[in-house]
């Protein structure tokens, strides 16, 4: 039997991811609160961020807990990259929302995001896309940039928000070339598998 089958979904993993879906909403109150639209509200900012870092690290457990243990089921593989894309979404619309985001940067990101999602959808038929290097790279990038930037910084000057736009302006360049990347090897994956079945 595989580890999906073996697996229960009531397990450490997908309770942690649970969890982080159910942050989501939280996160946000406390941001649209946190801002200019809210009540402005410091107290609320701060505890946005706590909560997003909160939200990341569970998403670092639930993996390393459902590796290590052969805890890996079909429900995890689902809902642990929805929960994230969830998560980093809402910091990327909020961030443009509240007028600290660029709203392109906003959209290139997600498009990206989701678009990759739904690919590898699409294309599991023909095998299964593995994560790059540069994948992760993005994704650490990512979630550094949103902590720089959901932090209330601006608080100390507008040079405090510097670090956070640089890391941003990396995430944007190797997003575009991670996805580009992940879109050639989708059409070679289906082009080998179609050569390999003689279809």
């Amino acid at each position: 039997m595989s580890e999906t089958q073996t697996a229960s979904n009531w397990n450490l993993p997908n309770v942690l991811t649970s969890i982080r879906i159910l942050m989501v909403p939280v996160f946000i109150w406390l941001m649209w609160v946190g801002g200019p639209l809210g009540d402005d509200s410091l107290a609320a900012r701060w505890w946005a961020l706590a909560v997003f870092i909160l939200a990341m690290i569970t998403d670092w457990l639930d993996g390393s807990i459902a590796r290590s243990r052969n805890l890996i089921t079909s429900f995890g593989k689902i809902a642990d990259p929805i929960a994230d894309k969830l998560l980093t979404g809402a910091a990327f619309v909020l961030l443009s929302m509240l007028g600290e985001l660029w709203w392109w940067v906003t959209i290139v990101i997600l498009v990206r995001e989701w678009g990759i999602t739904i690919m590898r959808f699409f294309v599991i038929r023909y095998g299964v896309m593995a994560a790059g290097k540069g994948g992760k790279l993005k994704t650490v990038l990512q979630t550094v940039a949103l902590v720089l930037l959901v932090a209330p910084l601006g608080q100390l000057g507008s040079w405090a928000l510097v670090p956070g736009y640089v890391v941003m302006a990396a995430v944007v360049v190797i997003t575009v070339l991670t996805g580009l990347d992940y879109v050639k090897k989708a059409a070679e994956l289906r082009r080998d598998y179609l050569a390999k079945n003689g279809s």
